[in-house]
């Protein structure tokens, strides 16, 4: 059992997100991938299948590895500075290769899936007060004020010690129903993921009609970061793709940031000139190739 201690000050500061990305529901999609059941779920599966190519022998092997969530989320995330293997690199290119066929292309669906669920746990606060929200937030959980019990492997208590906790719903985990992850990456908070309910039928619906790989990519970078890596097609500096993108210095650097943490872009600095160039996971994702070959160091 893990429990989470609550103060005053964190109570206060207890935030909501929608979803915490894409990439962060395709681990989680993973390990649904992995286990049979449901016609729904079943049929997923194939369209996964068929959108890789008949390639998922790398995906379905990482499937039945039952890796942990937090450690594989912690994996992909990590930029490849921070000492990654090439076995890591390999695990970490299938999980975006398994992100753009079984996630992305239903991305704009379960975005507004999660955001109805957000907006219900916004308005049970508003109602009825935060410990009202989380003693309804999920049928696994236990609200024993001022500690808040959740399912785990292991004993162990969190006391968040007035950094507060973010929580957000999940579509895609749906196996180990909620998960705790002791810093998310965007935010640096402490954070809570909680199963949606769904029946079949709704990831049914979800498949049915899948979007365009352009689509898929601003779901997964975001709209003016896609538009970035296109412009990167021919290396160039900062400023050359602040003209490109039509946004300040300021903003085209910060792009370039993220870009180059989550591994699409490299950086070759030179004095005051920053030159950006695509990495070939960047290019593969840019091209929407559903192999995503594993980058060298």
């Amino acid at each position: 059992m893990l429990r989470i201690h609550f103060t005053v000050e964190d109570l206060a500061r207890l935030r909501m997100a929608s979803t915490l990305g894409p990439v962060t529901e395709s681990v989680f999609a993973l390990d649904l991938f992995g286990r049979g059941g449901g016609a729904g779920p079943n049929e997923w599966r194939r369209s996964v299948r068929e959108r890789m190519n008949g390639d998922a022998g790398a995906v379905e092997r990482l499937a039945r590895e039952r890796r942990p969530l937090d450690e594989l989320l912690d994996l992909v995330s990590r930029s490849p500075s921070r000492t990654r293997s090439r076995p890591d690199i390999q695990v970490a290119s299938t999980v975006l290769a398994f992100c753009q066929a079984a996630v992305l292309p239903y991305w704009g669906r379960v975005r507004g899936y999660l955001e109805l669920e957000r907006e219900t746990f916004g308005r049970i606060t508003i109602a009825h007060g935060v410990e009202c929200l989380l003693d309804t937030l999920h049928p696994k959980l236990v609200w024993n004020p001022p500690v808040l019990e959740v399912p785990h492997d292991s004993d162990r208590d969190v006391y968040l010690d007035g950094s507060g906790l973010l929580l957000s719903p999940s579509f895609f985990l749906q196996v180990k129903h909620c998960l705790f992850l002791d810093r998310e990456q965007e935010t640096g908070m402490p954070a809570l993921v909680v199963s949606v309910p769904w029946t079949p039928a709704v990831l049914t619906d979800l498949v049915a009609e899948p979007v365009s790989d352009d689509e898929a990519l601003g779901a997964l970078v975001g709209h003016t970061r896609a538009a970035a890596m296109q412009a990167l097609m021919d290396s160039c500096t900062t400023g050359t793709l602040s003209e490109r993108l039509g946004i300040s210095l300021a903003g085209a650097s910060k792009h370039a940031t993220v870009l180059r943490k989550a591994g699409l872009i490299t950086t070759a600095r030179n004095r005051n000139t920053a030159l950006h160039t695509l990495t070939s996971l960047g290019m593969a994702l840019l091209r929407g190739e559903g192999n995503v070959a594993p980058q060298r160091n």
